[in-house]
């Protein structure tokens, strides 16, 4: 593992036993585990539709963000599962704060995933979620300004191959701050309970 995969796994790690501490109660925002970190939640992609999407254009909302690629074989479904259960757990519960939450997945695998593939696989999840990609360029943007980390796993391979990548969600404020680490990789329960604890009204 690369000297910046082992610094963000270390990262990450802090960050989630932070961000699973305290059950749904609703710390002071000013305590999220994400506030006051070098991630900045920064894109300029594309979506299925060809249209360029920013970070920018969900001022306001919250953003629920997670990075994968169409083919992963395993890890990303099953997180992806988790993430919009407990999205779905989450707006059962909360339905006008759910409105102001938008799930986002963003490919770390643009030589395959094209913005039309990753729409086709963001609305078998469901069709609030918003898939993007783009240029190798934009996408190495995006994913540095969360720490995320991916690599090819066969680079001699064009078509076949895998790849290895890291796989946190991530809760963006309204203010387009990243807040807080989404435990996907636990269940769709804990993904809600994460999202109860910090996703707050417009004016409170």
């Amino acid at each position: 593992m690369s000297a910046r995969a082992s610094a963000l796994s270390a990262l990450c790690f802090s960050l989630l036993l932070a961000a699973c501490d305290g059950g749904a109660d609703q710390p002071p925002v000013a305590e999220a585990p994400l506030y006051g970190s070098a991630l900045t939640g920064e894109f300029d992609l594309i979506d299925e539709n060809g249209e360029q999407v920013r970070n920018t254009d969900f001022a306001g909302e919250y953003q629920l963000i997670y990075f994968g690629y169409t083919y992963c074989p395993d890890v990303c479904p099953f997180d992806m599962t988790r993430m919009m259960a407990g999205y779905r757990n989450f707006a059962e519960a909360n339905p006008e704060l759910a409105d102001d939450v938008q799930p986002i997945f963003i490919t770390v695998d643009p030589a395959r995933d094209t913005p039309a593939k990753v729409g086709e696989y963001a609305d078998a999840f469901s069709e609030k979620l918003i898939g993007l990609s783009g240029t190798p360029e934009q996408i190495e943007a995006a994913a540095s300004s969360f720490f995320v980390y991916y690599s090819k796993l066969d680079e001699n391979a064009e078509t076949d191959y895998m790849m290895d990548h890291s796989n946190a969600g991530y809760l963006v404020d309204r203010e387009g701050k990243p807040l807080a680490l989404i435990p996907v990789e636990e269940s769709a329960d804990a993904v809600a309970t994460e999202l109860e604890k910090w996703v707050r009204p417009a004016d409170g």
